[in-house]
């Protein structure tokens, strides 16, 4: 019965251990492993990440007080930081990221009909990267682009139904975003909605003979040529809808096709912005709603640095660095299945709150998740991020 186990208990039904144990036998992840297993393993890092957890000490001292209750969650070994240190330098990062790729998987499915706010049947993805700054002296594997001083980039394709991260990769911080396009595999007719940075002729041209759009800002003095200009049926929205060439020394080689050049107008600011695209068959105003929505990635970027450990790290090296990232975008793509598999109103935010503060609770999940919907009490929302807003 629900009401006799614990919640961290109840949140793990919802992970596909057998996924993590196919995962480990691939990897041979418990080959070198005396007491703490793997799964031990992610379920302490999952736990720091479900409740704030700033140190190894913390998450140590946190789960031996609650020494008895730990074997009805699934955790076996003895917990010490030392030990889950040496785990996180050694174990294969790679169990935890496909681990997490799965788990996104079951995300996308659960969030497939999420409504977009435009009709569209198609896929649309935000691109982009946020920096986490390190010590260089700490991490030296990670060189940013200021000599001196640390940092890793966090590249990530966004799914906009439901903001669901469905790629990320970890470099160091003086690696150029633009070269995240070299390692896409391109989805045929999907949208891709990106910021200026990403702009490269060859890259764009690459995702155009894919049979992908993509969607971004445009360039400052860029040059080109307006071929045909399309009549606009609300100058308010839209200043102008073009169909331009780019002219210039190489531009004409590297990308021969033509582009749909549209000035966009801000209805809250009234500002004017510029995007290009290759995608000539929706309607201009539908092209500005998209690219309205690329700012969901930048909302999950504020979030997992708010909200999950990302931003202080655990252990030094390259893998341990890894497992962290992977293992937390494991259990911010969790709560997401537990808050659409249960129906949950409320925001991520609320729901970590509440689960951060009951994990060993014995209650019906269903009932400690109705205590942080605001919404359905009738209360007033906190003002906090809400990624899965209506």
């Amino acid at each position: 019965m629900d009401q006799n186990r614990l919640v961290f208990a109840q949140i793990l039904d919802h992970l596909p251990l057998h996924t993590f144990r196919r995962l480990v036998a691939k990897y041979d992840g418990n080959r070198y492993a005396k007491r703490l297993s793997c799964l031990d393993q992610f379920l302490m890092m999952a736990f720091a990440q479900l409740t704030a957890r700033e140190s190894l000490r913390d998450i140590e001292v946190c789960l031996r007080a609650h020494q008895c209750k730990l074997y009805r969650v699934g955790i076996r070994a003895p917990v010490a930081r030392s030990t889950l240190a040496d785990a996180n330098e050694s174990r294969d990062w790679r169990i935890y990221a496909e681990f997490a790729q799965a788990l996104i998987g079951t995300a996308r499915r659960l969030y497939v009909d999420e409504p977009l706010g435009v009709e569209l049947a198609q896929t649309v993805y935000a691109l982009d990267s946020t920096t986490i700054e390190l010590c260089l002296s700490m991490f030296p594997w990670a060189p940013a682009m200021h000599r001196g001083l640390g940092a890793i980039k966090l590249h990530t394709l966004l799914d906009i139904r439901g903001a669901i991260p469905c790629v990320i990769q970890l470099s160091p911080g003086k690696r150029h975003d633009v070269h995240m396009l070299d390692e896409l595999l391109i989805e045929p007719g999907a949208i891709y909605v990106m910021d200026r940075g990403y702009f490269d002729y060859a890259r764009l041209y690459r995702l155009h003979c894919a049979g992908a759009f993509f969607l971004m800002r445009g360039k400052r003095h860029l040059r080109f040529r307006r071929r045909y200009s399309h009549p606009v049926s609300d100058r308010a929205l839209i200043v102008c809808d073009q169909t331009v060439g780019m002219v210039g020394e190489d531009a004409p080689r590297r990308y021969p096709a033509p582009m749909r050049r549209l000035r966009v107008r801000d209805p809250d600011s009234g500002g004017v912005i510029v995007l290009l695209t290759n995608q000539f068959t929706l309607p201009a105003a539908t092209i500005g709603a998209l690219y309205r929505h690329r700012w969901q990635i930048e909302t999950f970027f504020r979030w997992i640095k708010q909200h999950l450990r990302i931003r202080s790290f655990f252990g030094t090296s390259i893998n341990a660095v890894k497992t962290q990232v992977w293992i937390a975008v494991s259990v911010y793509v969790l709560i997401a299945i537990l808050r659409k598999r249960l129906q949950i109103q409320t925001s991520l935010h609320e729901l970590l709150q509440v689960l951060s503060l009951t994990l060993f609770e014995q209650t019906p999940l269903e009932s400690v998740l109705a205590r942080g919907d605001l919404h359905n009490a009738g209360h007033e929302a906190c003002n906090q991020l809400n990624l899965f807003a209506d």
